[in-house]
């Protein structure tokens, strides 16, 4: 890739096309970004990754007009048939990109995000921009200012593009709502992409924004970026302060940031962090995650769990991770199946989720029921027949699994398991209710595989790796030991950059003739 020098301040609208480039790597073996297969073979601003794109601000190649302009004619052209973005703020964008290019010809940009556009889930309250939490209730909904993690993402430079689609008050894996209507994956978009934050999921991988934010309570990170190809990362609770998660003291729900490459992650990760002392389990971590450590996979021994012991797997899911986990195998020292201590996990799950939702919903389930989501509703229901002693047991049964997990992981570097249980399903099915003939007993079942990573609060990275026998993008789990957030994604760029050498392994590209 290679960009002509500009004269000072900026070149306008001289880096527009960029030749979209035939091999996967660069020279060093890291992933080239991402390419969008735009008519004539062409490429954009808006399909280069964020780090890729900071550089070219910094050295003033690109202006962030241009860019925040790129990112917006995307959104125009192909939002429509996909519907991951749902609520707009190009007028201020455009400002704040103006904004931006005069600040980087005055002096060098200092925010880690100086002029990249973001995108925020609608879970998350933005400051004159209409946050609907995907509920009827909130529709016009417009908050007075920005939650935290979007304050600091403004403070950091980051520019807010708009809103990405979820479900209602982000309870589902499909994404879809009564106020919006469903999110299509952009592979193939009759098919779900996954959810709860299916609408970031979406924006990254079409180039929409090169990075989003969303949040992750079952797996709502983590299986929107492996339905859709790109990197979702859910990180060690308190890592990213909250100051709206009801229920303070459980680590059960996180904001996390989505992008096309470990190191973009790494990039708004470090923007999003930090300790806040109105969110009781938050903490300062020393650590630059956008600064990640070379790391060698041959030292390294993997842990590998087709089902964590526990969560069901489709067989043609399960079969396709073995054979490419001995595809890869070779990259690492040891490859040791982990034996996890998970039995109960199930049961403990469904109390904790059940505690977690009814902190947060009670007045809602008592002010208007009628008016919720009939999954929310059915849920929080059950929650209330729940009796001290059922979750008194589930918190003494979360504590003694955490402990055991952690003793189990110090046998190797990194788990790796699945991202999800079933390939993308159709998008007008709300949840898989039957895997390999069993049917599943609640509608977040078929998630286990990532929230039973939740239950023990181990930070957890999903990346691409191919896709499977349909063309469809396939994601592998990683996770690490409590607070080694770092530490993961260090490997997780280490491996994202050789699985890029080997076609089948690599990560997919969305085309745009994939679409109605």
């Amino acid at each position: 890739m290679s960009v002509q020098p500009s004269p000072t301040p900026f070149a306008k609208h001289s880096v527009r096309l960029f030749v979209a480039q035939s091999s996967s790597t660069n020279g060093d073996g890291s992933p080239r970004p991402f390419q969008w297969a735009a008519p004539g073979g062409a490429v954009t601003l808006c399909d280069l990754g964020a780090s890729q794109l900071r550089g070219l601000i910094d050295r003033r190649e690109i202006s962030p007009v241009e860019l925040v302009d790129d990112c917006i004619a995307r959104i125009e052209r192909d939002n429509p048939s996909l519907n991951a973005i749902v609520a707009t703020s190009f007028e201020r964008a455009r400002h704040e990109a103006r904004l931006a290019e005069e600040a980087s010809t005055r002096s060098a940009p200092e925010g880690l995000l100086h002029g990249l556009p973001v995108a925020i889930k609608d879970l998350t309250e933005t400051a004159g921009l209409r946050t609907t939490f995907g509920s009827p209730r909130f529709r016009d909904h417009v908050p007075e200012q920005d939650e935290n993690v979007v304050a600091a993402i403004r403070a950091h430079g980051g520019i807010v593009l708009g809103k990405t689609n979820t479900p209602e008050f982000g309870i589902g894996g499909n994404t879809n709502n009564r106020v919006y209507g469903p999110t299509r994956n952009p592979f193939a978009p009759d098919l779900t992409c996954g959810g709860s934050s299916g609408g970031s999921a979406v924006a990254v991988a079409t180039g929409m924004v090169p990075l989003a934010t969303g949040t992750d309570s079952g797996g709502s990170l983590r299986n929107p970026a492996s339905f859709c190809g790109v990197v979702g990362f859910r990180p060690t609770p308190g890592l990213i302060a909250s100051e709206r998660r009801p229920q303070g003291w459980s680590p059960m729900g996180v904001h996390g940031p989505m992008a096309r490459s470990v190191g973009d992650v790494g990039l708004l990760l470090q923007a999003m962090a930090g300790y806040a002392s109105c969110d009781p389990i938050s903490y300062a971590d020393a650590c630059r995650f956008d600064r990640l450590d070379p790391v060698r996979l041959e030292d390294l021994t993997v842990g590998l769990s087709v089902d964590l012991g526990f969560a069901p797997v489709a067989a043609k899911v399960a079969d396709l991770f073995r054979r490419k986990v001995g595809r890869m195998a070779p990259l690492f020292r040891e490859c040791i199946e982990a034996q996890l201590p998970m039995k109960t996990a199930e049961r403990v799950s469904w109390i904790l989720r059940c505690v977690y939702l009814l902190a947060g919903h009670a007045e809602r389930l008592a002010g208007y029921p009628d008016e919720l989501e009939p999954r929310l509703r059915d849920n929080l229901r059950a929650a209330q027949q729940l009796g001290a002693s059922d979750i008194a047991w589930a918190l003494a049964e979360q504590t003694r699994i955490y402990r055991a997990f952690e003793q189990a992981m110090r046998r190797f570097s990194i788990l790796v398991c699945p991202a999800a249980a079933v390939p993308p399903f159709p998008v007008d099915c709300e949840y898989p209710s039957v895997i390999d003939g069993v049917l599943l007993n609640h509608y977040a079942r078929w998630m286990a595989i990532t929230y039973g990573i939740t239950l023990v609060g181990h930070p957890s990275l999903v990346i691409p790796c191919g896709v499977d026998e349909a063309g469809l993008p396939f994601g592998i789990q990683l996770v690490a030991r409590p607070h080694q957030d770092h530490l993961l994604l260090s490997v997780g760029q280490a491996l994202e950059r050789a699985l890029a050498r080997d076609p089948l392994l690599a990560r997919p590209v969305p085309r745009s003739e994939s679409r109605p």
